[in-house]
């Protein structure tokens, strides 16, 4: 599908989506266990991922009308899977699931999409080996697809915290259910590392205790997943919560406002975006209590914006920057060229098709938004949920109609992501 959009000015309310990051642990950790309600769950390509994977396990996801999913766990110990688990183009699915793979007393298979399959996985295999099991990539470069075979044992292990944080998620989740519990020590300073107090944050509503130590993380073993009262709630999510918030920054209706509701505290670091939009000159108010935030538009300025434990905001950012007056210094970006493509790239390259400036470097981007005349453009969405939503808000305020193509992969964490544009006013045209 490709989207082409107009200049538009937007204005009314918009619902965050529930966090994809959220979901996806809460599905796992429910799988840990006996059986659980998640509800408030995104239902999206990435986070559906996930819930095959429990199925293939020997657990069972099925979702109520309302949108609640019920899982019955695999307590502890999944099955060999009957079937290779294909992880589709989830980069967090692949490597929580890789580690619960580790934790059955067979072989497994896991693979992704093209996109899915260049995406680094080997300090993972790395760390697995050395926690007794056989984990392997079929290609020996690190990549899917990967060859697992368990059971692990729990014990001290070493990983670079450097590359990703989702490894030492998923060492974590699946530690709790070993005999020993595993010891994560930290090769590397931690990226992302508001994405691992997530992780604590879940897993701790699920029972389970994890930690923090002086060189690392730490899970004991032979504990249980079981959530208060069955039950566990999915809260709004802030990597989506980026994009209304920053339409209503460069393109609030003179007088209106863009309310977004949902908008609740929690560990997310993306939270950061507030801050940020306030920053570069936008009116905005966030009510924690009631979790709203309102944002209107004001004239903006480029500002410097470490993105270090805020991967999934630069996107957005670099957009902000687009429509600013001055240079926006997006820093600690290396890590966020091994996402669903080479965000820093894609995002200098397609927004140079649209007349912006950039200054592109191994690990920081510069939008020169005073060198920058934002025009309407056909851009590649790059098969990335976060660059075509990007793109999109750049085309709320170019001059012309922006054609972003590939617009269909928003399913990936944003399903309604177009329906809300238009809710909000925003003129646009979908064609197959």
């Amino acid at each position: 599908m490709n989207v082409s959009i107009t200049p538009s000015r937007v204005e009314g309310s918009a619902r965050a989506p529930p966090s994809k990051s959220y979901t996806h642990r809460a599905i796992l950790a429910a799988g840990y266990g006996d059986h659980a309600a998640v509800r408030d769950a995104l239902w999206s390509a990435d986070t559906q991922a996930t819930a095959r994977a429990v199925d293939l396990f020997g657990g069972d996801v099925q979702r109520r009308e309302d949108g609640t999913l019920e899982i019955g766990g695999f307590d502890g110990r999944p099955d060999v899977p009957a079937d290779v688990i294909d992880c589709d183009n989830s980069g967090t699915t692949m490597r929580l699931v890789t580690a619960a793979a580790a934790l059955a007393d067979g072989t497994s298979v896991l693979t992704g999409d093209e996109s899915l399959r260049t995406r680094p996985q080997g300090p993972l295999l790395e760390a697995l080996g050395d926690l007794g099991t056989e984990a392997f990539s079929t290609r020996g470069n690190g990549q899917a697809p990967l060859v697992v075979t368990g059971p692990l044992s729990g014990s001290t292990v070493s990983i670079p915290g450097d590359v990703s944080s989702q490894y030492i998620t998923a060492l974590l989740m699946a530690g709790a259910v070993t005999d020993e519990g595993i010891d994560v020590v930290l090769e590397t300073d931690l990226k992302s590392a508001p994405y691992v107090d997530i992780t604590l944050e879940v897993l701790a509503d699920f029972g389970v205790d994890a930690r923090k130590t002086d060189d690392g993380f730490a899970v004991d073993g032979g504990q249980s997943y079981r959530p208060v009262g069955g039950e566990y709630a999915v809260p709004g999510d802030f990597s989506s919560i980026s994009y209304p918030l920053a339409a209503g920054a460069i393109a609030g209706a003179d007088g209106g406002a863009v309310r977004i509701e949902g908008a609740n505290p929690s560990a997310q670091g993306d939270t950061a975006i507030v801050d940020i939009v306030d920053r570069m000159g936008a009116d905005v108010e966030w009510d924690r209590e009631a979790g709203t935030i309102d944002v209107s538009s004001a004239p903006l300025s480029g500002i410097e914006v470490d993105v270090e434990d805020t991967p999934d905001l630069l996107p957005t950012i670099a957009t902000l920057g687009a429509v600013a007056e001055g240079d926006t210094h997006i820093t600690n970006a290396e890590h966020v060229r091994f996402k669903e493509t080479d965000r820093v790239s894609a995002m200098a390259e397609e927004l140079g098709k649209m007349g912006v400036e950039t200054t592109e470097e191994r690990d920081s981007l510069t939008v020169h938004g005073d060198d920058s005349d934002l025009v309407g453009a056909t851009v590649s969405g790059r098969r990335d949920h976060r660059i075509i939503m990007s793109l999109a808000l750049a085309g709320l305020v170019a001059d012309g109609e922006t054609t972003v193509e590939g617009a269909d992969h928003v399913d990936v964490s944003f399903p309604g992501f177009f329906a809300m544009l238009e809710d909000l006013g925003a003129s646009l045209d979908r064609a197959a």
